[in-house]
């Protein structure tokens, strides 16, 4: 091998490592994957009641993230709904939310997500997911327009 074959090999090498240093660097976990337990007694509903029980999961296979959320209401009846989306500024199909039949999901930084339903084509509510610096909470603030037609202004405070 020559001195300019060599030289040239080492810099494929180098650009290489750096390359992978960065595809690692850029596929840091989502801090909000995991499963969510909503702490009642420190969040806020608007119109309430409080449901008596929240669990949210959330999955990423790629750049798709799965949401599944099991909730059973204040009355008792479960509510289970779910969506897979990208944050890609296009709608996705949610199954089973009653505020909501399509969802756009946006990445604002590693930290926060927002997302804006729609029920039949109409605007309902927005949410804005924020993950602690910790990561052991998460804020979820939503407002807007349920699907009774009432305003809400929610806080709800998800813990690990």
């Amino acid at each position: 091998m020559t001195i300019r074959s060599e030289h040239h090999a080492r810099a494929i090498a180098v650009v290489a490592l750096f390359a992978s240093g960065i595809a690692v660097a850029a596929q840091a976990p989502d801090p909000a994957v995991g499963s969510w337990n909503l702490n009642v007694a420190k969040s806020k509903f608007s119109p309430g009641p409080a449901p008596k029980s929240t669990t949210a999961t959330i999955s990423a296979t790629g750049t798709t993230y799965k949401v599944v959320v099991v909730a059973v209401s204040a009355d008792g009846a479960k509510v289970n709904w779910e969506y897979s989306a990208n944050f890609d500024g296009k709608p996705h199909p949610v199954k089973g939310n009653p505020d909501g039949d399509m969802v756009v999901a946006k990445r604002v930084n590693a930290t926060t997500v927002e997302t804006t339903y729609t029920l039949k084509g109409k605007p309902t509510t927005s949410n804005s997911r924020v993950v602690s610096a910790d990561g052991k909470t998460m804020t979820v603030t939503s407002t807007g327009t349920n699907a009774q037609g009432q305003k809400i202004n929610n806080v709800q405070v998800f813990e690990r």
